[in-house]
């Protein structure tokens, strides 16, 4: 697994990868996390480091304190199938 760190100058958080860099641009304010694009290069696609980024996002907003907003459709998506596997997971672990 790759390293994502956060680029507050650039609000982003970014993953790099054999010379090319991935990353999730962000709005910050003292409430919320907004969640704007998700870039990965051709180059690098196919390893979940879109995953990778909307989690750390998502770690970074939970230990702020922060309300997570999702624009960006691949975030949107990713939170929204994280969801239905746990809720799943929540269903197996009450049979």
């Amino acid at each position: 697994m790759s390293e994502v760190v956060d680029n507050a100058a650039q609000q982003r958080f970014e993953v790099t990868v054999d010379g090319y860099t991935g990353y999730l641009v962000y709005e910050r304010t003292a409430t919320t996390l907004t969640l704007v694009h998700t870039e990965v290069p051709p180059q690098i696609r196919g390893r979940h480091l879109g995953d990778q980024l909307v989690d750390a996002a998502v770690a970074s907003a939970r230990a702020a304190g922060l309300q997570l907003i999702a624009v960006c459709p691949f975030a949107r998506n990713y939170l929204r199938r994280q969801q239905t596997d746990q809720h799943a997971t929540d269903r197996r672990q009450d049979a």
